[in-house]
């Protein structure tokens, strides 16, 4: 039995469908308020066969820190595909980033302790790599440094990293990989999404930062790749290209057929802007548009390589082109 947490998020629902498809005995665990439905739209953009694979699926509903349903989720669990995670950048969820990527793995790397899963799969994210100098290729070896300044979300996802070493510490045969921004049809109103989206919407403004972006398809196949391999205790940076946000919000208004934005943010525009966001968001006790920390990661060059994983599997990715043509169409549709 596989199990897959975060199973109604953007990696855990594509997961699922590409598990399916091999007729693996798969469940996924779902909290309370997920939409299950939102899984099912995913599939469907896949085409054939959406109810009969989305109907294998053996949903349990349990929170990350609910020891009890989690313990009844690992019944006879091998392999765990632990995908569930918070993405947050602004500093009140710093506590709940906590419980959720850190708390929340420690409870999945222990029961993968006792239950003696034969191996795990973290999907952890490039913030938990070093930020080297602008414009410098991170890779896998850059170790972190706790003096430099970091993002709460890169401290919660480091920390979970932690966790996972520790269980491989323990005997459990472990795999991580480094996404870096996931592109991917679905949730359209949170994540990658709202590039689409708000681009549909008729965005006006880019940046020209640059970091490394990837398709969802392409992270899920290594994935399952990799567990399926002799490969354990080794971690991975999942990157097709590194590209600036223009280019990427071009490419979407291309494909959408839609306008370019045309009004580049700059240093001056973008520390105005985040205050203004951080003051609205106290005022109307809502989440800010735009944080201190996502305004510094839109002007910064952090290019990463994937190397190490195209060299190990002889793996080709996806070109973002190609990507985000596929994902426009399904979107429209």
């Amino acid at each position: 039995m596989i199990l897959v947490t975060g199973g109604t998020g953007l990696v855990g629902s594509h997961l699922l469908y590409h598990l399916l498809r091999e007729n693996d005995s798969v469940r996924a665990i779902h909290q309370i308020d997920s939409n299950l439905n939102a899984v099912k739209e995913v599939f469907r953009f896949y085409g054939s066969e959406t109810d009969s694979l989305f109907n294998k699926i053996r949903w349990v509903e349990a929170g990350l820190n609910d020891i009890p349903e989690l313990e009844k989720a690992f019944d006879n669990v091998t392999c765990v595909y632990h995908c569930a995670a918070l993405v947050s950048f602004d500093s009140r969820d710093y506590q709940k980033l906590r419980r959720v990527n850190i708390d929340g793995t420690t409870n999945i790397v222990n029961l993968c302790i006792s239950r003696h899963v034969e191996k795990l799969c973290f999907v952890s994210s490039v913030a938990a790599i070093e930020n080297g100098a602008e414009g410098e290729v991170m890779d896998e070896s850059d170790s972190w440094n706790n003096e430099t300044d970091k993002s709460d979300y890169a401290i919660s996802k480091y920390g979970a990293e932690m966790e996972v070493w520790r269980a491989s510490q323990e005997g459990v045969p472990v795999v991580i990989v480094n996404p870096g921004v996931i592109l991917g049809a679905g949730f359209w109103q949170k994540g990658s999404g709202k590039l689409f989206s708000n681009v549909q919407k008729g965005l006006k403004f880019y940046t020209e930062g640059v970091t490394g972006f990837v398709g969802v398809q392409d992270v899920v196949k290594i994935m399952i790749h990799l567990m399926k391999s002799a490969v354990f205790n080794e971690r991975f940076i999942l990157v097709s290209e590194n590209l600036s946000y223009k280019n990427i919000l071009f490419m979407i208004a291309d494909a959408l057929k839609k306008e370019r934005p045309v009004i580049r943010i700059n240093k001056i525009m973008a520390a105005f802007i985040w205050r203004f966001e951080y003051l609205r968001s106290k005022i109307t006790l809502s989440s800010p548009l735009l944080t201190r920390r996502t305004a510094k990661s839109a002007l910064s060059n952090h290019p990463y390589t994937a190397k190490k994983i195209k060299n190990l599997l002889e793996f080709e990715f996806e070109p973002i082109e190609n990507c985000i043509t596929r994902i426009s169409t399904e979107l429209k549709s």
